[in-house]
């Protein structure tokens, strides 16, 4: 299964000693044998994921552990393969600082009481009528201001689901609305770390991938509107909402932290620094930074929190326990409703270290198979059957969906698919952007209507309606799919390459290899 042996100059890296042969002989991997580390990572990590329930870090360890095998026996070294691991790891360390100061941001915007008043006022503005529409535009607003799906969906989506309950609108109508409107953010927010590791994927400046964004989500976000408000006047008309149990909420939510007049105006101050700090393309990191030490700020002076308890929060996400730890004895934690741990208990540095540890150990897999040949080998034989830019997207389309369902996590597939065409995009002269948009179409929003991946569960468990009933009202999931392929088949809104863009530079030396 493997070609005839290639003479090659040694590999970047530690040079021969005196005395040694400077060329030695690897082989380049037949399509079989290089298909074989994709086809053990997927068996891997089906298997351990889904009957053995093992962690996807470890998984990832065994695939790179395979490839990496398969590499040193065709002739590398393995001092290749942790240079290419090193190279890549340092190319994703950008994506990986902000999903770190994500944790912060979340954390320092939860005991200032931002997150609380963007929940609180999100829920007030509820209509019977428009109870559909505006489950998706609270979940929206808020995903983007906060770049979580999951916080926005266990929370304002758990509440409101219970006033739909009460008011007899359908269930999988207002669930499928929440998955939308929670998913819109985590593409189009620049605190999403999905958002962020797929722009480092693709190689794209953060800024210009969520632009590019738009071009799918927005068609898609303005098809959910149209549906929703015509199912929710559909729906209207049944029974009267029930609202003791938000009162209840809501109630509880305003006792545990000042929102009133003035002092909401002051709690927007974070979310202002990230909207005028997205808005001005300012550097991501100390935006964030600034946004987090201003709500750090609000937490000691409005909220009373003492500074050890806000830092706390910072780096390990707020607890209940803070509210007594900072001499508030009048709130009693065994009485709150379900909803509010819920809301209020995350955040911090420490809860994204296990996409920094997934980051990680998907690279080691991914530069073994670089190293390897087998990339190349597979790239090459699936290039010949496109001919197209249009092929070329629908292509990226299958895989994303292909790798979510295989792997059930968005980080895999998007450092696996961006790996293995972004060189492609380039050499066609296509902005790599076109890459970064296509991945989120296929991968992220893709992710929640699939029952056995980590969000189709996650979905279904927060919202108490299974995947496949809330799927086909989960608009949003699947309508950057069908823009997607539009865009590419047309050739609308898709960029090319040129001279003022950011592969520029990497398009002419593709040109000059070629």
């Amino acid at each position: 299964m493997t070609g005839k042996p290639n003479q090659v100059d040694a590999a970047p890296g530690p040079q021969p000693e005196p005395g040694q042969d400077a060329a030695r002989t690897v082989k380049t991997p037949g399509l079989l044998l290089a298909l074989s580390p994709l086809l053990v990572m997927f068996a891997v990590i089906v298997g351990g994921v889904v009957w053995l329930d093992l962690r996807v870090e470890v998984l990832l360890l065994i695939a790179a552990a395979y490839a990496t095998v398969l590499a040193l026996c065709l002739g590398h070294k393995w001092q290749e393969i942790q240079d290419e691991w090193v190279v890549k790891f340092s190319k994703a360390f950008p994506a990986i600082l902000i999903v770190l100061c994500v944790g912060v941001v979340i954390g320092s915007w939860v005991v200032s009481g931002t997150i609380p008043l963007l929940v609180y006022f999100g829920i007030t503005v509820i209509s019977p009528k428009f109870i559909i529409v505006t489950a998706f535009l609270v979940t929206l607003i808020l995903s983007v201001a906060t770049g979580t799906s999951w916080g926005s969906v266990g929370t304002v989506g758990a509440a409101f689901m219970g006033v739909a309950v009460a008011m007899g609108a359908p269930l999988p109508a207002v669930a499928g609305a929440l998955v939308s409107g929670a998913y819109f953010g985590d593409k189009m927010s620049p605190l999403s770390d999905s958002t962020n590791l797929s722009a480092v994927a693709a190689g794209v400046n953060l800024y210009k991938h969520i632009q590019h964004l738009m071009l799918t989500t927005g068609p898609g976000a303005i098809v959910c509107i149209i549906v929703y408000t015509i199912a929710g006047f559909w729906s209207a008309g049944n029974a009267p909402a029930n609202a003791g149990d938000m009162g209840e909420f809501l109630g509880q939510l305003q006792g545990l932290f000042h929102m009133s007049m003035p002092v909401a105006l002051l709690l927007l101050v974070p979310v202002a620094i990230i909207v005028v700090g997205s808005v001005m393309r300012l550097p991501t990191v100390p935006v964030m930074l600034v946004s987090a030490a201003s709500a750090a700020v609000l937490a000691v002076t409005v909220q009373g929190f003492k500074l050890q308890d806000t830092i706390e929060a910072l780096m390990s996400g707020f607890t209940l326990d803070m509210f007594a730890s900072s001499g508030n004895t009048s709130v009693d934690t065994s009485k709150l409703v379900e909803a509010i741990p819920t809301l209020l208990e995350r955040g911090g540095m420490e809860s994204m270290t296990n996409i920094f540890m997934v980051v990680v150990c998907a690279f080691g897999f991914v530069a073994a198979l670089t190293v390897s040949g087998a990339l190349d080998v597979v790239m090459a034989a699936l290039m010949k059957i496109v001919h197209t830019n249009g092929q070329l997207i629908l292509v990226t389309v299958i895989g994303g969906i292909v790798l979510i369902a295989a792997t059930g996590t968005s980080t895999v597939s998007f450092l696996i698919l961006g790996g293995m065409l972004r060189q492609e995009y380039i050499k066609r002269g296509l902005e790599a952007r076109n890459l970064g948009r296509t991945m989120e179409d296929s991968v992220t929003v893709v992710e929640p209507i699939i029952p056995w991946t980590l969000a189709g569960v996650y979905m279904a468990s927060a919202l108490g309606v299974p995947t496949l009933q809330y799927a086909p009202w989960a608009i949003l999931c699947y309508s950057g799919v069908f823009f997607a392929l539009l865009w590419g088949f047309t050739g609308w809104f898709v960029s090319k390459i040129t001279e003022k863009s950011d592969d520029w530079e990497e398009y002419q030396k593709v040109l000059a290899r070629s």
